[in-house]
């Protein structure tokens, strides 16, 4: 006799999707023969697909069960992400192919890079839900495997033999078994499509993103998170012919694949790439109208940033291709189209998969030489090469770490040179030659962008990578000899560090412009050192010293000068900076070390709010800057449970982008009594003006109403102008008091700032209490409307006001955006650890 609980699986297997039970035949026609011996999804994972949503450790047990029984798969785990899940990789292709895998992807690279007359099987990346909660492409791609595994016949043989297909069945794993977890243990017996139901709308931070609540696909360009990593190192060693992206969007849309909306394709991206997507899209349209599909394409989306999935291929001679499906978020969900079930939305990803695999194999000539053709075309741009460079090692490293990533070739230059009218040793300038097979991905790394065809982007219209590093920069109108060029970058040349000046029984000082001081300096506070950070310049019998140099006096520890000399010489290698001995503390031309200017720093204490309405994305940042880049922690708190904490266990608080109007009054008061008793809030974007509203600092913003448009418009074109007054990521110059302790570590007046908000600080009356302003013409790359770029000149960054003896800082911009920001980051950890120095005569 079956159980109640046998029986209520069984109604469940019987659900009707769209008049038809739910099993293979719901996704396969009944013609298709499968091979028996190949396991199905249901055998491993125990439900048909559609069922529940699927959890990532049963997504990879069917992965390698299916490379275990099947001659056309082998599986590769290319990397692991945060959460140490594997990010797998299936190579399908005929046995044939396999048993020559390596050979054929030299045989691809070498035709496609010029190199041999030798075609090979084209390549075909198929990734699914880089946003772990759209997770109808990850339930599909179970689907997809088990067809491209099992399936019989002439069409997949063909099929088989004339391509070589990656399924990465989940872009971000960390994201899809926090979903799962959350929708699937909230899924009842009784189907409940109520927008409203607890199961059809997760918690902060969702399972969008990463583990550090990163949005994947806007890091295929930047690479800063161990899944994009892998995923752009397995891109970069097969450059596939074509790359899928499955994605879903609102419940109350239908579906949506590319090409997207023309005016808005980047220039950089060749007109041909749009002509083959086209050719593809066809074949799309013919699967879905094959079961009843709505759908629509050149709308909505566009291919301008390559930092995303669909569009990073287009500028590598490959062609990127979207797909958005409706979201039904958990089993099932009421839309304006009725009820939307998550079998059908699997249903449609596995039937533009199979189409995208159709086109391929039809298109395999032109997609091949068109690839042929992009990197082996003559360089016709008059800049030659790239050349950049800092005193900050670190900085430049990371810079030529991220573009050696895209397989472009970096070298340091072998001869000192002026960059911008600075003079720079060797050892800190890299050259970028323009003549390399990825040329064009070397441009849109380098280029200011001040002209488009269209005001309307889905992502950031600008990310010029040298400016977000903060490094000077120029472009090169002559061929550098390859005599010139230097040695070539790698990975493992790191920056090295050492004591310089031997053991000291008096003490050491290291510089604040390296990238990692703060690192150092916080390893050292944790270790229970006393340290104090310079004012003012100094200099030492061998060394000119800049503000914000920390000085450890070997007298003022608890420990031998033998043990202080071992513990920094270790940091100073593990952490590739420079520490300088000194043995006296004597100036008799400036500033001695006993002076008053040297103030002592204490270790910070760090929490942050995070929480419904925060920005998880801005508190993602800062965690991520704070506990993977740096190595100190903070405290996650969520707003709701604020009201219980013990505030007298941090020293700072950190409030990242949102909103707070929850925070009830007995919150707000203890709130205040520490800030008054001496603690520091750092506050980014939109938390200030709730800080402003409590008193806690004077941020007066000028009004971002949208400005109306001068003589009548039709109503057509309302939204469109709307859009165009948003900011949706653009680069300016600011211009900075370099004296001031949250500049400390700078060495230019001329600070890149990042902005994609429209907010628009007033600069303050007091003329100490501007530190980081935007200058009058402060345009440098991207797309912002006239009366958004009237509001940018001249307002400020930072404004700073003290409350008892605390301090609150608050920043208009994301300083940490999306990890790649290098060159502000020291501005936010400068607050962290120097907001005690600033003085409230610089107060707004």
């Amino acid at each position: 006799m079956k159980t109640i609980s046998t029986l209520l699986v069984t109604i469940l297997v019987a659900i009707v999707c769209n008049g038809q039970s739910l099993d293979l035949n719901y996704y396969f026609s009944p013609s298709v023969n499968f091979l028996t011996h190949v396991p199905t999804p249901k055998s491993v994972i125990g439900y048909e697909v559609g069922e529940q949503h699927v959890s990532h450790d049963k997504l990879v047990q069917y992965m390698q069960l299916l490379s275990e029984s099947s001659d056309r798969i082998t599986h590769i785990n290319y990397g692991e992400s945060n959460e140490h899940r594997p990010l797998m990789a299936l190579f399908i292709t005929s046995p044939e192919n396999h048993k020559n895998l390596e050979t054929l992807r030299n045989q691809h690279v070498d035709y496609a890079l010029g190199k041999s007359s030798e075609k090979s099987p084209l390549v075909v990346y198929m990734g699914y839900s880089i946003h772990g909660n759209e997770a109808s492409g990850s339930n599909a791609a179970l689907l997809a495997a088990y067809y491209l595994a099992a399936a019989q016949g002439e069409e997949i043989n063909r099929l088989l033999e004339n391509t070589i297909i990656i399924l990465d069945p989940s872009f971000n794993p960390d994201g899809l078994q926090r979903f799962a977890n959350w929708t699937n243990s909230r899924t009842g017996y009784t189907m409940n499509p109520d927008p409203q139901n607890i199961e059809q709308n997760e918690p902060w931070p969702n399972g969008r993103t990463n583990h550090y609540w990163f949005d994947l696909n806007r890091d295929w360009l930047t690479a800063q998170q161990p899944e994009s990593q892998g995923r752009v190192a397995l891109f970069q060693k097969w450059k596939p012919n074509i790359l899928t992206d499955h994605h879903e969007m609102g419940s109350n849309a239908t579906f949506f694949f590319q090409p997207g909306i023309p005016s808005r394709n980047n220039p950089l991206i060749p007109e041909i790439t749009y002509n083959l997507t086209h050719k593809i899209a066809e074949y799309h349209a013919s699967a879905l109208d094959s079961i009843g599909s709505l759908y629509y394409t050149k709308e909505n989306y566009d291919d301008f940033y390559f930092g995303k999935g669909s569009t990073y291929p287009d500028i590598q001679g490959g062609i990127g291709i979207l797909f958005e499906q409706a979201s039904s978020r958990a089993y099932a969900q009421n839309t304006e189209h009725g009820v939307l079930k998550f079998p059908f939305t699997v249903k449609n990803h596995l039937n533009t998969t199979l189409s995208t695999l159709k086109a391929a194999l039809s298109l395999k000539d032109e997609l091949i030489s068109y690839q042929r053709n992009f990197y082996t075309k003559e360089n016709t741009s008059p800049v030659k090469a790239y050349v950049f460079a800092s005193k900050d090692q670190h900085r430049n490293y990371h810079l030529a770490e991220l573009i050696n990533r895209h397989d472009i070739a970096v070298y340091h230059s072998k001869d000192d040179r002026k960059v911008n009218g600075t003079s720079f040793k060797a050892n800190e300038i890299y050259v970028i030659p323009t003549s390399q097979p990825q040329q064009t991905l070397i441009q849109t790394i380098f280029e200011k962008n001040l002209s488009y065809e269209d005001s309307l982007f889905y992502d950031v219209s600008a990310w010029t990578m040298p400016l977000a590093f903060g490094v000077k920069y120029e472009e090169v109108n002559k061929n550098i000899p390859s005599s010139s060029l230097g040695k070539k970058y790698s990975p493992d040349q790191k920056p090295q560090g050492s004591i310089i000046g031997g053991v000291s029984e008096y003490g050491y000082i290291f510089e604040w412009t390296d990238y990692y001081s703060p690192k150092i300096l916080y390893k050292l506070l944790n270790k229970g050192y006393n340290l104090k950070v310079a004012t003012d310049f100094f200099s030492t019998s061998s060394y000119d010293f800049k503000r914000g140099a920390i000085f450890i006096p070997v007298t003022l520890q608890n420990i031998s000068s033998s043990i202080i000399y071992g513990q920094l010489e270790q940091i100073a290698s593990e952490e590739g900076i420079n520490i300088h001995a000194v043995h006296s503390g004597l100036n008799f031309n400036g500033v001695s070390l006993g002076s008053p200017s040297f103030e002592t720093i204490h270790k910070p204490k760090i929490a942050m709010l995070i929480g419904s309405g925060i920005s998880s994305y801005d508190a993602g940042e800062i965690w991520h800057l704070l506990d993977k880049r740096f190595e100190i922690p903070v405290s996650l708190i969520d707003k709701d449970h604020f009201n219980r904490v013990n505030l007298n266990s941090y020293n700072t608080l950190i409030m990242p982008d949102g909103t707070y109007s929850e925070l009830n009054n007995t919150t707000i008061e203890n709130l205040k009594s520490w800030i008054k008793a001496g603690g520091t809030i750092i506050a980014t974007e939109k938390s200030l003006s709730y800080l402003a509203g409590l008193g806690l600092g004077k941020f007066d913003f000028k009004p971002s109403d949208n400005e109306k448009p001068e003589g009548s418009l039709s109503y057509a074109k309302m939204e469109r102008y709307k859009g165009a007054q948003q900011i949706g990521g653009a680069i300016f110059n600011t211009k900075v008091d370099l004296t001031h302790p949250l500049l400390y570590g700078y060495e230019n007046e001329n600070v890149p700032v990042f902005k994609r908000n429209r907010l628009f600080l007033n600069p303050s009356n007091n003329p100490f209490a501007n530190p980081i302003s935007f200058t009058e013409a402060p345009l440098l790359s991207g797309y912002i409307s006239k009366p958004n770029l009237d509001k940018v000149g001249g307002s400020s960054v930072v404004g700073i006001s003290h409350y008892g003896k605390g301090c609150i800082i608050g920043f208009t911009e994301d300083l940490n955006f999306r990890a790649f920001w290098y060159g502000t980051n020291k501005i936010f950890l400068n607050a962290i650890f120097f907001a005690p120095l600033i003085d409230r005569g610089a107060d707004r």
